[in-house]
This record gives structure tokens, C-alpha cells and sequence, in this order.
């Protein structure tokens, strides 16, 4: 996969495209970009020699289970950055090598000489605060840094129980780690991005599920004040955060899985898998998130209002129409053999609200009469469990005046993490509509860490805004009007907290 794009993106066209800085979201330009592309020879290639790359720059060190220390950064031995550092240690074992010491950052920056510095994208990868890495191919850099004239770097920290474990007594910063390591590789900009070109005084923070979900959250810490200035979240939100009881129950959960084994010092594989103890509110393994605990993160970052030293940034936030097809494979229990006659009881404890599921189905049904169970139970589904949080983030920044636009991708009955590629420009395998898509969104995105505007009006509550990707882009005023609604009068906890 990744040899393949290498290939698409050093096409001569491709190139042309992504370096022209020209707008191709008319319509003739849209159709006449599928044709060419369409037309372009896998095979043709050319070196990515206008930019320059490090990977593996080691920003921070820490001993488990405390706030991280900075590591100095040594300029003149560029030639040693050439690969990633290692990923946290995980369950699932995919990111590999991994290791406690993860702090490493990547980076991707035109080499063009330019007359001002150029505005400076971070990005933050989802898995929910327990997995993920940012040596994930649809990570890559390069194609958003030539289509953008910007500055792009990715970030690997600690996760799950290395980075939100809570264990206050012995561990003060314990719980917030992984938040601190972000906040450490944001000072690291500040203190180095001029040396490649990058404005510091023009940082967009984006991530996507977890990661967008961590920028909600940093939103609301006090030490991460002043090093960012503009925020994308890309189905990841964090209303609240776990508090300080629950947060205990789970830690608890946690040794109970190592048997008094004292987990500061026990493996990093023995503390991967105790993260498979029952979690006591939720079922399933442990959650493990960042921790309301009066010392680093002293209120929830969107509840019961967005938190006021963010309010004067900008910020995006987006969803996809149907999230929920990535979480259930189509042999899952949920799903298997689904129909009219047991959809209330399948989407019951998937809806992560207490809502009558027959009469949710009841409404639907109403509303999507020729729409068969599968495509209920996602609809359902992402309206009650993914969608909600973004909703009331929306209407918290539109409640104080904020700066706030909101987008939602349709394209391809999108689903949870169909908008990383589109937004990277490294969707595998792209068919001309998906390149010419992905070419969309990247300049919305570029447009939003350039100027503040992505080219569409801020959400308001009495349009609600919203920008529609999709064939035909267009600013929709409430979609999905009904469905906000319907849940709307049913509290709204999010899971996890």
C-alpha cells in the first residue's frame, strides 16, 4: 500500500495538482480533474524531492506514569530522522516496534524558499485514547504539505494505561500523561517549527476520533494555553472528561487484573494485558481517558459550557453520515441475522443512551419507510452514540459567540475514519471521485489553518450551517433537524466518563 502512494502522489499530474494551489471545487474543474486523473498511469513516478522530511524526532522522555521531560533538539543532524519512532505498547500488537519510550514527532515541510512562514498543521491520531499510531500510512504527510504550502507534523504519545492510568497518591500527574505529552510536543514547536519554515503563531491542531477527542480536551487544559491556534476535530469529541471516582473504580479493575503486582513496575506486555479487565460501568475492557483531576485538566472541556480559554480560537468540527459502519463487522452478533423483528432489541445497548429503543425504531421507520434494518441500525446507532457529542459541542461554541464550523461527510455513505485519507491525501487505492474529493476537503482544511474560515459560514443555532461532502458539496442549514431532535430530549452522558 504504501508503495502504491508513493506512486499516486509523485504522478506528474498529481503533482501539478497538488502544487498549483488552484481551486478545484467548480464544477467544470471537479469533472475535468476525474477525467485527467482517471487517465493517469500508476507507474509514473517522480521523487518527492520539494520537501523535506524527519521522521523519529524524539521530543520528550518520561518514567512511567509521570509527566514527560523535554529532549533537546539537535539541528544539525537531520540525516538521522529518516524513520518512525516506535508506537506505545497497545492490545492487538499492530503498531510495531512499540515501546513505552514513544515520544516521537514527524514532519513534513516545502522546501521553497517563501517570503512569509507558513502556517503549521499537528495532528493527533484517534484509537481512543488506548491504540493507534501515527506510522499509519494514511498519516502521511506529504501530499497535504505539497497540496497546502503548509507545514504538517504527526504525533506518537502514551495511551491507555501508560498515559491515563490514575494513580494520584504515587503519581500526581498520573491520569493526564498522555495530554502531556501532547502539550510537551506542542512546546516543541513553538521552541523549533521556525527552523523549517513554520509559523508559530499559526498552529492548527486536528485529529481525528480519539485524536480529535484529545484537542477537545486540551482545549480546556490550562497548560496547553497559547500553543495552539486553531482547532479541527474530526469525529472525536470530549464532552466530558472521567471523573476522579470512576476513574479510581477503573484503576482498581486494572490491579485487580495484575494481582497485586505493582503496576510501575511490572512489564509493559503484563500491563497491555490486564487492560482487558471488566470495565466497571461500561462492560467490555477497561477505558482508560483523561481524568477530571483538578491539577492538569481542572474542568470537562465542553460541559457545562465550552470551556472559556479556548472560546477566541477558531475551530471545526466535522462528522461522517453513517460513523458507525466501521465498529460492526458484517458477521457481527449485533448484525447478524437483523431484521424488523429484533432491530429495537440489537440497537438497544448500542445506542449508549436511555432511550426506548421500539420507539426510536418506531420513528425511524416512519421517516426512512423503504430503508431496510441494516441501514436503520447505523443510522440509529451514529445519530445516538457519535453524532450527539458534536451536536452539543456545536451548539456550546454558537452559545458563547465562538468561532465554530461544522462539516459532515455523506461522500460514499461515509463512515468513522473515512475523512483521515480524504484529508491526508493518501486514500489507498483512490478512485477519481475519491481524489477529486479528497482534493475538497484538503482545501477546506488548508483554507481553515490559513485564514480561520474554511469558505463556509460558522454554525449558528438559528441555521445550525453545515457543510455537506459530498458528489455535489453544498452549506446545508439543520440537517438532520428530526433526528438532533428526537434525541435531544433524552440526557446525554458520554460514554467512557
Amino acid at each position: 500500500m504504501r508503495a502504491y502512494l508513493v506512486r499516486l502522489i509523485s504522478t506528474p499530474l498529481w503533482t501539478a495538482i497538488l502544487t498549483s494551489g488552484g481551486n478545484l471545487l467548480s464544477r467544470r474543474a471537479v469533472m475535468g480533474s476525474a477525467l485527467a486523473l482517471a487517465a493517469v498511469p500508476a507507474y509514473a513516478t517522480k521523487p518527492r524531492n520539494n520537501l523535506r522530511i524527519l521522521k523519529g524526532i524524539q521530543y520528550g522522555t518520561a518514567e512511567r506514569f509521570r509527566a514527560p521531560r523535554a529532549v533537546p533538539f539537535d539541528a544539525k543532524r537531520l540525516e538521522k530522522f529518516i524513520g518512525f519512532g516506535p508506537a506505545c505498547p497497545q492490545p492487538g500488537g499492530r503498531y510495531l516496534p512499540a515501546s513505552e519510550d514513544c515520544l516521537y514527532l514527524n514532519l513534513w515541510a516545502p522546501k521553497a524558499e517563501t517570503s512569509k512562514p507558513r502556517p503549521v498543521m499537528v495532528y493527533f491520531h484517534g484509537g481512543a485514547y488506548s491504540t493507534g499510531s501515527v506510522s499509519d500510512p494514511l498519516n502521511d504527510g506529504a501530499a497535504l504539505a505539497q497540496r497546502g504550502d503548509v507545514v504538517v507534523l504527526t504525533v506518537n504519545h502514551r495511551l491507555n494505561a501508560f498515559g491515563y492510568l490514575y494513580l494520584p497518591e504515587q503519581f500526581p500527574d498520573s491520569g493526564n500523561t498522555g495530554q502531556l505529552d501532547l502539550i510537551l510536543a506542542l512546546q516543541w514547536v513553538q521552541a523549533n517549527i521556525s527552523a523549517f519554515g513554520g509559523d508559530r503563531d499559526n498552529v492548527t491542531v486536528f485529529g481525528q476520533s480519539g485524536g480529535g477527542a484529545k484537542i477537545a480536551t486540551l482545549m480546556a487544559m490550562p497548560a496547553a494555553k497559547g500553543l495552539f491556534h486553531k482547532a479541527i476535530t474530526m469525529s472525536g469529541q470530549q464532552v466530558t472528561a472521567s471523573g476522579p471516582l470512576n476513574a479510581a473504580r477503573r484503576t482498581q479493575a486494572l490491579l485487580s487484573r495484575l494481582e497485586g503486582a505493582d503496576p510501575a513496575t511490572v512489564s509493559q506486555a503484563e500491563l497491555v494485558a490486564a487492560l482487558s479487565a471488566q470495565d466497571p460501568i461500561l462492560g467490555g475492557g477497561v477505558y482508560m481517558g483523561p481524568v477530571l483531576d483538578m491539577r492538569n485538566l481542572h474542568r470537562h472541556p465542553f460541559w457545562p459550557d465550552a470551556a472559556p480559554q479556548s472560546l477566541h480560537l477558531p475551530m471545526m468540527m466535522g462528522n461522517t453520515v453513517l460513523e458507525t459502519r466501521a465498529f460492526y463487522a458484517p458477521n457481527a452478533k449485533q448484525l447478524a441475522g437483523l431484521d424488523f423483528s429484533n432491530l429495537a432489541q440489537r440497537i438497544a445497548p448500542e445506542m449508549r443512551i436511555d432511550a426506548h429503543p421500539d420507539w426510536v425504531v418506531q420513528e425511524f421507520r416512519s421517516k426512512y419507510p423503504e430503508a431496510p434494518p441494516l441501514e436503520l441500525f447505523h443510522r440509529i446507532v451514529t445519530t445516538a452514540r457519535s453524532w450527539r457529542g458534536q451536536v452539543i459541542q456545536a451548539e456550546a461554541r454558537a452559545h458563547a459567540g465562538a468561532p465554530a464550523f461544522v462539516y459532515q461527510l455523506d461522500f460514499e455513505q461515509a463512515k468513522h475514519t473515512d475523512d483521515i485519507g480524504l484529508s491526508f491525501g493518501t486514500v489507498p487505492y483512490a478512485t477519481a471521485a475519491q481524489r477529486i474529493m479528497s482534493l475538497r476537503v484538503m482545501d477546506a482544511f488548508v483554507r481553515f489553518a490559513r485564514t480561520g474560515n474554511p469558505g463556509w459560514q460558522p454554525y449558528s443555532l438559528d441555521k445550525r450551517e453545515t457543510m455537506i461532502f459530498d458528489n455535489e458539496s453544498r452549506v446545508v442549514d439543520n440537517p438532520r433537524a428530526w433526528e438532533r431532535e428526537l434525541f435531544a430530549r433524552i440526557p446525554y452522558i458520554q460514554p467512557g466518563t
